[in-house]
């Protein structure tokens, strides 16, 4: 994406320039999202309305002004080119959904793993979203099987998508929005779900007792985190000898996958682990 980017922009920046934009960019729906340098920032017109000429159906393109950050894990953008807000319909896997791309938390760069992990719900299940956002996994996993899904998220609005989302698409199971505090329903619901999914893989060793809780015996998690690692092929043991460290009760990994780069030698990756809670005499 970097490089096709490079190539629309090569005749509207300089050498120097196209060298300083290191960056790739979001396409969701209609909208586009890119991060510029401070020291293109002053192009940014420029660069807004070649990718709002150049690519089919883009009404509005966005920069984006601070990290992802914050109880609601929102960010700030600025319209640079076209018209509209940030609100856009988006589709994945099958899956039409409803979001705000500024108001709730939302990255299209997660569809490989939400389509995994909805194959991997079997009927009859039910399973906890702990930071559900507008619903991504929680639709796919309804719309694939029989099953209950909690989709909890703290932020309000992003708890109204999720509904929204539910009602636009045809689910076999069903879905249950819940605005509040992940720690509060994991306590409240111990021992209740055969699965427990907990896609916040900055905050999930805060978390990770929590999910326990929740999570019934022989039941499984579904734990992202952040690693360091000089190679790529070194952040799934990684992962997983931090996840054997920090887990408190016995468990059986039974798989791990490396799921983006998110930076220079930093991973998201995440362990599916089944946990047990009684031991065996």
């Amino acid at each position: 994406m970097t490089r096709f980017l490079k190539r629309l922009l090569a005749d509207t920046l300089n050498e120097d320039e196209l060298t300083a934009l290191v960056s790739a960019f979001d396409q969701i729906g209609d909208i586009v999202i890119i991060r510029i340098p401070s020291s293109l920032y002053h192009r940014r017109l420029d660069i807004g309305l070649v990718l709002l000429n150049e690519i089919k159906i883009v009404n509005s393109v966005f920069c984006q002004i601070t990290d992802v950050g914050g109880e609601y894990r929102t960010r700030s953008l600025e319209l640079v080119a076209g018209r509209g807000g940030t609100k856009t319909a988006y589709r994945e896997n099958g899956c039409t959904f409803q979001v705000d791309v500024e108001r709730a938390f939302f990255t299209p760069r997660l569809a490989t793993e939400r389509a995994r992990i909805s194959k991997m719900v079997q009927p009859k299940e039910k399973i906890l979203n702990m930071f559900g956002g507008v619903g991504m996994y929680t639709i796919q996993m309804a719309k694939e099987c029989y099953c209950t899904v909690y989709n909890v998220d703290i932020n309000p609005y992003a708890t109204t998508l999720c509904i929204r989302n539910t009602q636009l698409n045809h689910l076999k199971g069903s879905v249950i929005s819940v605005t509040d505090d992940a720690s509060v329903i994991c306590q409240r619901m111990q021992n209740t779900f055969d699965r427990v999914v907990m896609p916040l893989p900055e905050r999930t060793d805060e978390f990770l007792d929590d999910a326990i809780s929740a999570v019934r015996d022989a039941g499984i998690i579904h734990y992202y985190s952040h690693v360091h690692a000089d190679r790529r092929q070194d952040a799934i043991p990684a992962i997983r000898e931090h996840f054997d460290d920090i887990a408190p009760v016995p468990h059986i990994v039974l798989g791990s996958r490396l799921v983006r780069a998110v930076g220079p030698r930093y991973y998201q990756a995440v362990i599916d682990a089944k946990i047990h809670k009684v031991r065996c005499p």
